[in-house]
């Protein structure tokens, strides 16, 4: 059966419906699905009824796999080193009662691009429900291409050549977290371009989110307030849309192209059990031997949080 396609907004976002997910694809089946996130930026496949050897083996097909960090004293929800835990769930399945673990995901409330604190950064993320609460707990998505075609020029050739300063430790401390801004400027960050061609559309996008701290070359207060600015703009109702979840979907963001940011529930009440991969950009599919950066960039976190699926316990 042909790959059915029926576009949310005008510019982004589409339902699809007629692939089995959970069986090997072919590559012209492969093809249909990154035609349509080429053109559509975010694709919602519901009911896919997919395990998560199925997330993953269906993952593959898009490139190399991101892996949650290796450390001694992790411990692991969720059965593959691919699957990254956006839940609200401790090791044993529960509701966590960690107030670090909490306070980390409140980050995910705020418009972001996976792993834009990454020196390589994600390309396509899949997330695969597993059960919802009875309200809240949607998905919001933004188009960045569009919300660059739109600018006014003048504002176009000044971004030509920016610079955005990504940390992951900004973004936490935007939701609320106690990180002073020593320790912030003494983490890793990452510089991207704010704009760039996005190459399965050949179109411009903005790359700027929660994680971009600061731009190059210009003042802090300036540069934030810019920022703020182009988040705004392209998170204007114009741009974005929410997909409210039912147990077996999937969606599938492109960050290259898009922002995504959680929607408000009942935290400490009802179960959210979301498992996502990740996609480094420019990969070939089924790569399996690249380095570890997530390992890295955790290896010596002085926080406590419980990052993707994982206990990380820092010094």
């Amino acid at each position: 059966m042909p790959l059915k396609v029926e576009p949310i907004l005008p510019r982004f976002g589409a339902v699809c419906t007629g692939l089995d997910l959970t069986r090997k694809l072919a590559a012209d089946e492969v093809k249909q699905v990154t035609d349509a996130m080429d053109t559509w930026g975010v694709t919602v496949w519901p009911d896919t009824r997919m395990s998560d050897e199925d997330h993953v083996e269906f993952s593959r097909n898009f490139g190399y796999l991101e892996r949650v960090p290796v450390r001694e004293n992790i411990r692991y929800r969720l059965p593959f080193r691919e699957l990254f835990d956006a839940s609200n769930l401790n090791p044993e399945g529960e509701i966590t009662q960690d107030p670090a673990a909490i306070q980390y995901r409140k980050g995910d409330r705020l418009w972001h691009t996976d792993s834009a604190f990454m020196e390589k950064r994600t390309s396509y993320s899949l997330l695969l429900a597993h059960s919802v609460p009875p309200e809240g707990g949607e998905t919001w998505f933004a188009d960045t291409r569009s919300a660059y075609d739109d600018l006014p020029q003048d504002m176009k050739d000044f971004l030509e050549d920016k610079i955005g300063i990504n940390s992951l430790w900004w973004s936490r401390k935007q939701a609320g977290a106690d990180i002073p801004d020593e320790e912030i400027d003494s983490r890793f960050k990452a510089r991207h371009p704010l704009v760039h061609v996005h190459k399965g559309s050949g179109r411009k996008a903005l790359f700027i989110a929660a994680h971009t701290m600061d731009i190059e070359g210009m003042e802090k207060e300036a540069g934030r307030h810019l920022i703020r600015d182009l988040i705004e703009h392209c998170t204007q109702p114009q741009y974005t849309f929410s997909h409210s979840w039912k147990v077996g979907d999937m969606v599938i963001w492109d960050n290259l192209c898009s922002m995504h940011r959680g929607g408000e529930y009942d935290y400490s009440k009802y179960k959210r059990d979301m498992r996502r991969t990740t996609v480094r950009e420019g990969t070939e599919p089924h790569t399996q031997d690249l380095d570890d950066q997530f390992s890295v960039l955790f290896a010596n976190s002085p926080k406590v949080v419980d990052i993707q699926g994982a206990r990380v316990a820092g010094r």
